[in-house]
């Protein structure tokens, strides 16, 4: 008998030893020793064995996908017999937080024909699918979970309203929430949360106040929650009552979540300096705080205090995720800092980062905003899935650099792919057809916006055609397109036209939109200087004067330009006719020269004859 309790040992002992392995080894060995337990027959006598193999597999988020799902049906068909339950929610689990929830639903209904029962966890791993496709209704599992009993679960319920909320279907969710007998902060937090995802900010805040109202005390989520709805509010003074609130309870110097809100609800509202004041009191900070600040930076304008940020926490040794790399890219983009932006891309290829839809069109965007063609379509080809804002940021970025028939071309290419473009793809579609002179095209894109997919053209689309038209000196077109307007045609509009005026050398309509702009923007000194070019493309010479005389007895100066250049990997910004002080040019002069004798230096050495040395 002393015998028995020797080999059950044993067989401890080996199951812990191959728990270990599974957890330790590569994809390929893991399956050796998966086959090895099968034929050893400890897969239908060790059901925790089982289902610990499985567990350590779906831990693994092996990235052939295909390879994965094929490997657990094997485990599914041939090592349980039959499955268990919390099998079955191991793969629900699994493929609810994959690429492809859909294969959630369809293990459910193998589960059913299985003849299983769901419990209180497999409802919620379902309605987590649920939450990802926006094309479905969670409310086709209610019938099955009022069927089992699991109706009054407040686990289940409160996933059910997540998920409905979550998927497009707020009033729903409000109205399993109202039919809740228990309401927990966490049926509040998924009504506040959900509302605030679907664009309902101010519902949002309503629920919160009502929570508070009957007593419910919030917890960090909810408060992370409530600060998002008022930033998307601009809310500022909503914020800081939260920010207070949360500051009585003693924990927000502790919750690095809340500390992130709060950084991100003050940059939304545009203060910046209470943003960093929060920022710098976190004791602890993760990527999600850095990523806060950095896109705050970069959504305010202020895209070299992004990139100096970025730079504090590479710094801090903390490795950036695909949100913080987007934001920074942004920032590159609109400083035109092409040397930062392919430290970037190297730095994404370096560490492996998955270049997904977003952050690839960030790339692009960065790449066309700095004339690097050849780069964006490269960083294009290699993405293995292009949305809608992929495929516009090329339109754009073609049109941009003056590529109009790339742009055209790239537009039919992705309507060939199935891709519907939205009222951003067509402008940049339309920009193209006025850079490049293409008055057929745009007034075909025009129309088919129009007509074919239902979308009303905006300002900037009237003004797009309106540029176009008046470039090629359909002036009575244009003014025809101006007046059929839906809207009040803003000043632009009648400045592009302006500007044909100019060109075609229109005296009687450049006059009368000139006056027109004076009286609708009479601090704006483009209007007077092309006003000032239509009377001297007529050698009207008094007139002309005159504009000139009237912009100087109102104190109305041109705005300077201002440019941007970057140096050794630092981007410099100067104005038209600024002044350097003497220290600022004396300290050029010196860098000058420097570099003078240094050159000079070097090319002394390089035309040393050697045979002259002896």
């Amino acid at each position: 008998m002393a015998v028995l309790p020797v080999f059950y040992e044993c067989r401890r002992s080996v199951v812990a030893k191959l728990l270990f392995l599974w957890h330790s080894c590569s994809i390929r060995q893991f399956e050796q020793i998966h086959c090895s337990v099968i034929t050893s027959g400890q897969s239908h006598h060790n059901a925790f064995l089982l289902t610990e193999l499985c567990s350590s597999l779906f831990i693994r988020r092996h990235p052939d996908h295909h390879r994965l799902q094929n490997y657990q049906s094997i485990v599914l068909h041939f090592s349980v017999h039959p499955p268990t339950i919390k099998l079955w929610n191991l793969f629900i689990r699994d493929f609810s937080k994959s690429s492809q929830p859909s294969a959630a639903l369809l293990l459910y209904s193998g589960m059913r024909r299985n003849c299983l029962h769901p419990d209180m966890h497999t409802f919620p791993l379902l309605l987590k699918s649920f939450s990802k496709l926006r094309n479905q209704d969670p409310l086709l599992f209610f019938a099955d979970i009022i069927k089992h009993g699991l109706d009054l679960d407040s686990f289940v319920r409160n996933s059910l309203i997540s998920a409905l909320a979550n998927s497009g279907s707020p009033r729903l969710a409000r109205q399993v929430f109202d039919e809740n007998p228990q309401r927990d902060v966490i049926a509040w937090t998924a009504m506040i949360d959900g509302y605030v995802r679907n664009g309902s900010p101010a519902e949002g805040l309503d629920c919160f106040l009502l929570m508070r109202s009957m007593g419910v005390k919030a917890d960090e989520v909810t408060v992370v929650s409530a600060l998002s709805a008022a930033g998307s509010l601009c809310y500022a003074w909503i914020g800081k009552w939260l920010h207070g609130f949360y500051v009585e309870s003693g924990r927000v110097r502790w919750d690095v979540f809340v500390g992130s809100a709060l950084v991100d609800m003050y940059m939304k509202c545009g203060h910046s300096d209470d943003a960093r004041q929060v920022f710098d009191e976190m004791p602890t900070r993760n990527v999600v705080s850095w990523s806060c600040l950095v896109a705050g930076y970069v959504q305010l304008g202020r895209c070299k205090e992004a990139l100096l940020v970025f730079q504090d926490m590479l710094i801090d040794n903390l490795r950036p995720n695909s949100k913080t790399l987007t934001s920074v890219l942004t920032a590159c983009a609109q400083l035109g800092a092409l040397d930062q932006g392919k430290w970037v891309h190297a730095y994404i290829d370096r560490n492996l980062i998955e270049l997904n839809s977003i952050l690839g069109t960030a790339l692009i965007d960065m790449y066309v905003k700095c004339g690097c063609i050849n780069e964006a379509c490269f960083v294009f080809d290699k993405l293995p899935s292009k949305g809608l804002y992929t495929w516009t940021a090329m339109i754009s970025g073609l049109a941009m650099n003056g590529d109009a028939l790339g742009s055209l071309s790239f537009f039919s290419r992705m309507m060939c792919s199935g891709v519907q473009p939205n009222k951003v793809t067509f402008l940049g579609a339309l920009s193209a057809c006025s850079h490049g002179g293409l008055v057929e095209e745009g007034r075909k894109l025009f129309d088919e916006m129009r007509d074919k997919y239902h979308l009303d053209p905006d300002v900037g689309h009237y003004g797009c055609m309106v540029d176009l038209l008046g470039r090629a000196g359909c002036l009575e077109e244009a003014v025809k397109l101006i007046e059929e307007m839906p809207m009040e045609p803003s000043p632009s509009i009648w400045g592009a036209l302006l500007g044909a005026c100019v060109i075609h050398k229109n005296l009687e309509l450049g006059e009368y939109i000139g006056n027109l702009l004076v009286k609708l923007q009479p601090d704006h000194s483009g209007w007077y200087s092309l006003l000032a070019n239509v009377h001297l493309e007529h050698q009207k010479w008094d007139k002309a004067a005159s504009i000139r005389k009237s912009m100087k007895m109102k104190g109305i100066d041109k705005i300077p330009g201002v440019s941007w250049i970057e140096v050794n990997g630092l981007i410099r910004d100067f104005v038209t006719s600024e002044s350097l002080s003497d220290w600022e040019l004396c300290e050029m002069m010196d860098s000058v020269w420097r570099h003078i004798v240094s050159s000079i230096y070097d090319h002394k050495v390089d035309n040393i004859n050697i045979s002259d040395c002896g």
